[in-house]
């Protein structure tokens, strides 16, 4: 389906648009928005160390099981859902984590670790409180919200729990990994890497880190040993466009069976990456919508959030495409904008978020059953991105 190989001036009207709509453009003022992932590691009991230790906190009630953590990025907390509640029984309770929450990892110890644009929020999930705030060692500029701020976006937890990695966003300049040592709650290491990196996903083995770097259409491969780096292009449609092109990497999934890196693009192409060799092979899609959030089940099956078309004479609107091992797609129709995705450990249910980084968002998530496709949606946070199930 080569739709999307545009000419010289739909090229230059896309940039246009870009500028106003968001999502495309690295540079562009801060619109309400951006995009955000997700990592399950086991994580031992941490001391609290460097860092700001905070006690705010929201309702001190016991967290259900199969509850989730999403990142208010509308706001600064993040919020508590029981997806079995509804109405007035649903009392989701907040944390306060700082400004314009983004991505969330999750270690088996309870606790969340949240990229913001002030640094990383420690929050304990079972007493939901927020026990520290470390503040990044990169200079990323005054602390805003919006799409296009400053801070951290990407984050991810070792295999091991010793080390969160958090991707910075500079504007107008190229990305920082930050290493922090989660025992002394505090930035060890830093590592540049591309611009603007929506997500960071670590290797089963631990001994990579990838930075997806949304506008230099490239994944950094970093050696968690020695912290060299290298650069791998994924860019199936091109980088014709630059700044202003919507044909971008966003999310990152790792695939378990080998290690392989896996990121759509526009629900037509899935680009399918060696980390080693930096070959990169890509799979046709069926969705046709531009594609954000990515997940994938220890079994290998992968889901995609579509959020919309870029243009809507052409392109499918927002969709959940469930994809098989061995590439056998379903997608399922959802209403309105959405923006990551994170499922359950049966695989029979998807969370997906509805903040978006371009103008549409809602504030709410659609639970999907991924057996029927039946889709019901849940109001819940402020511009809800970054999902974890506890």
């Amino acid at each position: 389906m080569p739709k999307k190989s545009l000419s010289p001036t739909g090229l230059a009207l896309l940039a246009a648009a870009s500028v106003l709509a968001g999502c495309a453009s690295g540079g562009g003022p801060a619109a309400p928005s951006p995009s955000a992932p997700r990592s399950s590691a086991s994580v031992p009991s941490s001391p609290a160390g460097a860092g700001t230790p905070d006690s705010s906190a929201g309702d001190a009630a016991r967290t259900p099981e199969d509850a989730l953590l999403v990142a208010d990025f509308g706001a600064d907390t993040v919020t508590f859902v029981d997806p079995s509640q509804r109405g007035e029984d649903a009392r989701p309770g907040s944390v306060k984590v700082g400004t314009a929450p983004y991505g969330i990892a999750l270690g088996e110890d309870g606790t969340a670790w949240v990229a913001t644009a002030e640094g990383v929020a420690a929050v304990d999930t079972a007493t939901r409180k927020r026990t520290a705030l470390i503040p990044y060692r990169t200079d990323s500029g005054p602390v805003t919200t919006g799409e296009y701020r400053g801070g951290g976006m990407g984050i991810a937890l070792s295999p091991d729990g010793r080390h969160v990695y958090v991707g910075v966003n500079v504007p107008g300049g190229n990305g920082v990994l930050e290493v922090v040592d989660t025992g002394r709650r505090q930035v060890v290491a830093t590592v540049p890497v591309g611009r603007r990196p929506f997500d960071v996903d670590v290797s089963r083995d631990g001994r990579q880190v990838y930075a997806t770097n949304h506008d230099s259409f490239d994944v950094t491969v970093v050696d968690t040993g020695d912290r060299s780096t290298r650069r791998v292009e994924v860019a199936p449609y091109g980088t014709e466009g630059g700044l202003g092109s919507w044909l971008k990497p966003h999310y990152t999934a790792v695939r378990p069976s080998d290690g392989a890196l896996l990121l759509p693009f526009e629900g037509e192409r899935l680009a399918v990456v060696d980390p080693d060799t930096g070959r990169v092979r890509v799979e046709r899609m069926t969705a046709g919508t531009h594609q954000h959030g990515a997940a994938v089940a220890d079994d290998g099956t992968l889901y995609v959030v579509g959020t919309g078309p870029i243009d809507p004479s052409e392109d499918n609107g927002p969709s959940l495409t469930v994809r098989t091992p061995g590439g056998k797609e379903r997608v399922i129709p959802l209403d309105g904008p959405h923006e990551d995705v994170a499922v359950s450990a049966d695989g029979r249910t998807a969370y997906v978020s509805g903040g978006f980084t371009r103008d549409g968002y809602w504030n709410g998530l659609s639970i999907v059953d991924t057996a029927t496709g039946h889709v019901t949606r849940l109001p819940v946070g402020v511009r809800p991105l970054g999902i974890v199930v506890l």
